[in-house]
């Protein structure tokens, strides 16, 4: 997709980069897909460290992330506006279009995170990230339609069945583990609906006259992410969701610097998802409907973390572990009619 914007007002020869074909943009968004079903991980590899104190480290990796990828791919294609050029250039209803979408995201990725802390990977994943995908992909589907309808939606019944397995199999593992609280999944399906909302905000910032490309998008959604957490996040240290005691801000300053890295790190990994994400969903033919759909695959990709990495269904029983493989076979065929709806 070409931008209408005359290159009279670019710097010389600076532009964005933007797919020209449907390959390298279903690439992006099978990347998409894997940093965010990968993220979460980082979460993992801070024992210790309050999900609350982690997401100021997560929310800065984000920031880092928007501007990278901004003055790198964002300023270094054929089309568009140059990263710099398309903030300076961007109207405010389209930016705050983007912001509100950030905002939005991040209760749901903070109320995601709290599930993921009390439930684990393998089910806090599928269950809010399956929802969202329903949501989403049908909310994107009506702003901005492409790709067979048909296929596309076949595909998002089959990713809902995989969401009822996934969710018997938990039910099935709770018979072995009576300490896991099912607030867990009360909170992932919150998670879940307004995760599916956020992406129409992000698609209308990006349509229309005078509209910021992808990289100037998600450094203002970026930025809503950020000045939600204030609130949000304050918020939830000081009433934390998973029945653990208030944390200071002082916490924050005494954490480990591996902790701090490694919640850098998972910011910029979501956000690299993001951007491909937002890329993908402006190349020919796609929509942000399929790119969305795509990315949240990510469920997938995260319930193989927890299933074959964190072992978190090693004590389950036999029949719980036939339940996840049923639930990948139907999230590998919804996938792959998701991604070939744009072809029909």
């Amino acid at each position: 997709m070409r931008y209408k914007e005359s290159r009279s007002s670019q710097l010389p020869g600076i532009f964005l980069y933007q797919p020209e074909t449907y390959f390298i943009a279903l690439t992006f968004m099978v990347l998409s897909m894997l940093c965010w079903g990968s993220w979460a991980n980082t979460v993992k590899l801070c024992p210790g460290y309050r999900f609350q104190l982690f997401y100021w480290d997560y929310v800065i990796g984000l920031i880092l992330g928007s501007v990278v990828w901004g003055m790198s791919l964002g300023s270094s294609g054929g089309t568009g506006r140059a990263f710099i050029s398309d903030l300076a250039h961007s109207s405010s209803h389209h930016m705050w279009f983007a912001v509100l979408g950030g905002v939005i995201f991040n209760v749901a990725n903070l109320l995601l995170v709290a599930a993921i802390d009390i439930a684990g990977l393998a089910v806090a994943f599928p269950i809010g990230i399956g929802l969202a995908l329903v949501v989403g992909a049908v909310s994107s589907y009506w702003i901005s339609p492409a790709g067979n309808p048909v296929i596309l939606f076949g595909g998002v019944a089959l990713v809902v069945t995989a969401i009822v397995l996934d969710a018997a199999a938990y039910r099935l593992r709770e018979a072995t583990q009576q300490t896991m609280s099912r607030g867990g999944v009360v909170i992932s399906l919150v998670a879940g609906l307004l995760m599916g909302c956020f992406y129409p905000f992000v698609s209308k910032a990006m349509s229309g006259e005078n509209a910021p490309g992808p990289y100037a998008t998600s450094f203002w959604f970026a930025l809503g992410v950020a000045a939600c957490s204030l609130v949000a996040n304050t918020l939830l240290m000081r009433h934390p969701l998973d029945g653990k005691p208030p944390v200071a801000m002082r916490a924050y300053a005494s954490a480990s610097g591996r902790w701090h890295m490694w919640g850098i790190v998972g910011g910029a990994i979501w956000c690299t998802g993001g951007v491909l994400n937002f890329v993908a969903s402006r190349a020919h033919i796609v929509g942000p409907a399929v790119s969305y759909s795509i990315g949240q695959g990510a469920t997938m990709i995260s319930a193989c973390w927890g299933v074959f990495v964190w072992k978190e269904f090693a004590g389950a029983p036999a029949r719980a572990k036939t339940l996840l493989v049923w639930m990948f076979v139907f999230f590998l065929c919804g996938l792959t009619a998701v991604a070939l709806a744009p072809l029909f």
